[in-house]
């Protein structure tokens, strides 16, 4: 199995080829949205609250891991308003010029959904603040000492923001969002349902063991659940009844390296790697991509979130560091008395 398909299969991050079946598979409503219970809650009564005084609900922040519903939850809010929401990300938004382009075509209303919103620059954010607070640009036209600052009035809009590196946004633009929600890993159950829904909509055949040995796996992720559900569909096609069965389940699994847990082949190079080069940590994540041969945001964007999820790894000042159970779930408990743990 080559790279690409390691990191593909498990990846959390939406692929170039999954738009179409990813907004089918969407929930439309609040209420058809499976898990996040307290987000739904807190965000439904800020949503009722701002229909009955007739006016747009806070500023929305949404942080947590890719591939978790933050895209999903940002379109269910403007339905949920009856508002059109316009889409763009962070690393799209070049210059001032840019955001002023977009945010002019806001209307009363109007939803602003940036994704990577961590990822603005400083001019573009420095714009905002004032579009955020006061509903006005100040664009500064013309250059040297006949430069002039005009400011343009906007609409009241709903600005929603989506970030995977809360830490990594400025405390000024964190502080203007009056609602703030973290979305969490998914309880096995709940992904269950998900597959149940999504198993619908795809008209998949599947059975209750099918559905369990598939949410095993699915790193507690939505998106990568749905991906496997699609990628057992066609295993059981070709190989089996065209049913999706615990047996089918398992062994396609077993087939796209995807084990119990849900760890693929490069989550288990990145633990032993710690095992075996470092004697279980602590190691530095350069130093630890270099050794793996990956690089260092895809440790610590797509694999490294998760396995300390599980408790596999965890982050110290001094590095990474291997735990009992992930020794324990690659066989290697022997060699704990040799490691640094």
């Amino acid at each position: 199995m080559n790279n690409e398909t390691e990191i593909d299969i498990v990846s959390a991050n939406a692929l170039p080829d999954e738009g179409a079946i990813e907004i089918n598979l969407r929930p439309q409503a609040l209420a058809d949205y499976i898990g996040q219970d307290m987000v739904k809650g807190n965000l439904s009564i800020a949503i009722k609250a701002a229909a009955m005084r007739q006016e747009p609900i806070e500023h929305v922040l949404l942080s947590g891991p890719p591939g978790l519903g933050k895209t999903t939850l940002a379109n269910i809010i403007a339905k949920e308003l009856n508002s059109s929401i316009h889409i763009t990300s962070g690393p799209a938004i070049e210059r001032a010029g840019d955001l002023a382009s977009i945010i002019t075509n806001l209307g009363p209303g109007d939803v602003l959904f940036i994704d990577e919103i961590h990822r603005l620059n400083k001019t573009v954010e420095e714009i905002l603040y004032s579009a955020m607070e006061d509903f006005a640009l100040d664009l500064v036209l013309g250059k040297g000492p006949g430069a002039r600052t005009v400011r343009v009035d906007l609409p009241k809009f709903t600005l929603i923001g989506a970030t995977t590196k809360p830490g990594a946004i400025s405390a000024p633009l964190r502080d203007r969002f009056g609602l703030t929600f973290r979305l969490n890993y998914y309880l096995e159950p709940e992904i269950e349902k998900i597959i149940h829904r999504s198993s619908k909509i795809l008209e998949v055949k599947i059975e209750p063991g099918g559905v369990k040995e598939i949410a095993k796996r699915s790193r507690r992720t939505p998106r990568v659940a749905n991906r496997l559900l699609k990628r057992i569909r066609d295993f059981a096609q070709v190989k089996g009844s065209g049913v999706v069965n615990e047996d089918v389940s398992r062994r396609a699994l077993d087939n796209l390296a995807v084990d119990t847990l849900g760890l693929d082949e490069s989550d288990r190079r990145i633990l032993t790697a710690i095992i075996e080069k470092f004697h279980g940590g602590p190691v530095g994540l350069q130093t630890l991509a270099a050794a793996c041969m990956e690089d260092e945001d895809t440790i610590a964007d797509i694999h490294e979130p998760y396995l300390m999820q599980i408790g596999f790894l965890k982050r110290t000042p001094q590095g990474r560091v291997i735990t009992q159970d992930a020794l324990e779930h690659l066989g290697l408990a022997a060699k704990q008395s040799t490691l640094n743990i």
